[in-house]
């Protein structure tokens, strides 16, 4: 018996880091055929992916994809919990909440490890950095960088971690969750070892897929160490999507034909040059447009990803960012509270499915709940 779905949507507007907004085409090649993920033809969908993914980033022969069913923060634990053995220590690179992050993974599962802090949206020093590493008394095996930190939003240079990572024989693991399929990454030019990111943020996919992108000698450097997760365990993943195509759990059957989904369309409408350029455009047209209303970005845009930006709440004591969120959440707009202890801020990212008429509209409505509560900002 054929059964049919139908089901009318409201499009919402997504302003967070992810999940983004999907397209039409996403969302409906989520209704699939019921399949056992053990039959071939899902196995075959499995390693088209692996591939694709390894695309997006121009990676070579030299490396693979594996993926995980779980959220981002789950793909980064299961690469800090796989890349080192007990003797090693991980270097955190710290100038953000998720830098922070990896940190508290690490704490959590008793992995050797240590932070080095710089100010949250500050640039990294990377003298600093060069001088840590020759003058600690611990010799570190790996270094971990957020690569776009969206704490704040700024950019933390990919080629610089790489530079000092091989004069100082370091692995690299890079936290590429928001800049992965948004910003240009080339690991052709910049080798690292362990690349993660999620299926739910420029790619444009629906959450649930944990992305890791390995160098293949690295995955099979490691399948000795003794395992810290049994669930997350690296090379186990990577090892049974090899040589069975299959995942090593019950996989997030839909997500990931919406994922694969996703990743056609990053490839048909132009790949990385396309997308990246597009997300530009529209974080010049919402900069300026807050910008032009009144609001302050807490940084300076040189080094802002164009993804993600950091407002200050306005001084008047009539604006209450709960109360923005509330009056454009109920016109299918979702915008984002800041992260930063001591300061108040609010965060937009403009990636996703959108379009300029999305950010016009957004806009539109910020002046309108303004005007609404009586508030002017100029």
């Amino acid at each position: 018996m054929n059964e049919t779905i139908k089901k009318t949507i409201e499009r919402k507007i997504l302003l967070n880091p992810g999940p983004a907004t999907t397209s039409i085409r996403v969302k409906e090649s989520l209704i699939v055929e019921d399949i056992c993920p053990r039959e071939e033809e899902f196995g075959e969908l499995v390693t088209n992916i692996r591939s694709k993914i390894k695309d997006v980033v121009n990676a070579d022969e030299t490396y693979e994809g594996v993926l995980l069913g779980c959220s981002g923060t789950g793909a980064i634990e299961a690469c800090l919990s796989s890349c080192a053995n007990s003797e090693d220590t991980i270097l955190i690179i710290e100038n953000g909440a998720y830098g922070k992050r990896m940190k508290q993974i690490c704490d959590a599962l008793g992995i050797k490890s240590e932070s080095l802090k710089f100010e949250w949206g500050s640039e990294i020093d990377w003298q600093l950095l060069r001088e840590h590493l020759a003058s600690s008394k611990i010799k570190f095996k790996v270094v971990s960088l957020v690569h776009h930190e969206t704490t704040t939003g700024i950019l933390n240079s990919l080629s610089e971690l790489c530079k000092i990572a091989k004069e100082y024989n370091l692995r690299t693991l890079v936290d590429a969750m928001s800049s992965y399929a948004g910003i240009k990454i080339d690991l052709t030019v910049n080798s690292v070892e362990y690349l993660i990111s999620s299926s739910n943020k420029c790619i444009q996919g629906m959450a649930g897929v944990g992305i890791v992108i390995a160098k293949r000698d690295e995955l099979e450097r490691i399948k000795i160490f003794k395992k810290r997760s049994y669930y997350f365990d690296l090379f186990s993943n990577y090892n049974s999507q090899k040589e069975r195509k299959q995942f090593l759990f019950t996989p997030p059957v839909q997500t990931l034909y919406a994922l694969n989904a996703a990743l056609d369309e990053f490839f048909e409408e132009g790949g990385i040059d396309f997308r990246s350029a597009k997300y530009s455009e529209l974080y010049d047209l919402m900069l300026k447009g807050l910008n032009d209303i009144g609001f302050k970005a807490l940084l300076d845009q040189r080094n802002n990803s164009k993804i993600l930006t950091t407002f200050l709440e306005p001084l008047d004591d009539k604006f209450s960012f709960k109360g923005m969120h509330k009056y454009l959440f109920e016109r299918g707009i979702t915008i984002y509270p800041g992260k930063i202890d001591e300061k108040d801020t609010f965060r937009i990212s403009n990636i996703g499915h959108l379009t300029r008429e999305d950010i016009v509209k957004f806009l539109h409505l910020v002046k309108e709940y303004l005007s609404t509560e009586g508030i002017e900002l100029n």
